[in-house]
């Protein structure tokens, strides 16, 4: 890949990583003391959803990685995260039911992430960055695809924590992809491409 391009998709992966954990971070402070670190984490999961179909979209141009269907499924997502955010925003439902909504959204990206890792021959190029990383995109990319058990309570209109299907709670665990695993991999394919990484041991 060209150094021009590399540089500027290592700096969006670092961005992508950054506003992943940040968003993350506000989640949790937001669970211990309140105020308006639940708006932050609205935005930052518009944010990061946008961030997200912009890796897709410029390790595709970069000629790197992944097809163009998966860009626009990755787009979609994005897109639905961003729907996510504005429900809750806007007070037009819950936080539950737009967790569900923007969540469905991340898995659609995980679509991305994982298609594109699985496609990677690591064998024939093990020296690329994406090939150093295969493993943990595809972890990534399967924590997330989690999120599609949601899929159905948005259409069932849930939106108490409280009464909800315990099958909405295993739907949950894909955050654990979207808000740690996903950045920690940008973070790591940024330092690749930038040249300041050690490659991940496999």
């Amino acid at each position: 890949m060209p150094i021009g391009r590399s540089r500027s998709l290592g700096g969006l992966a670092i961005a992508h990583g950054i506003v992943g954990l940040a968003t993350c971070l506000a989640l949790i402070v937001f669970y211990a003391v309140g105020g308006a670190f639940g708006a932050i984490n609205d935005v930052g999961n518009a944010v990061l959803g946008l961030l997200s179909a912009g890796l897709a979209l410029q390790s595709w141009r970069s000629g790197t990685l992944g097809r163009a269907v998966l860009v626009w499924i990755a787009t979609v997502g994005a897109a639905i995260t961003v729907v996510g955010s504005y429900l809750v925003m806007t007070d037009s439902t819950g936080f539950f039911l737009a967790g569900l909504v923007s969540s469905t959204g991340f898995a659609l990206i995980g679509v991305w992430l994982f298609a594109v890792n699985r496609a990677v021959n690591r064998a024939a190029d093990p020296s690329r960055p994406w090939a150093r990383l295969r493993r943990s995109g595809l972890v990534a990319g399967a924590v997330m695809l989690v999120g599609f058990i949601n899929t159905p309570g948005i259409f069932m209109g849930l939106d108490d924590m409280q009464t909800a299907p315990v099958w909405t709670y295993i739907g949950g665990l894909s955050w654990a992809g979207t808000y740690l695993l996903f950045p920690v991999w940008s973070l790591k394919l940024a330092g690749l491409l930038l040249g300041v990484a050690e490659p991940e041991q496999q």
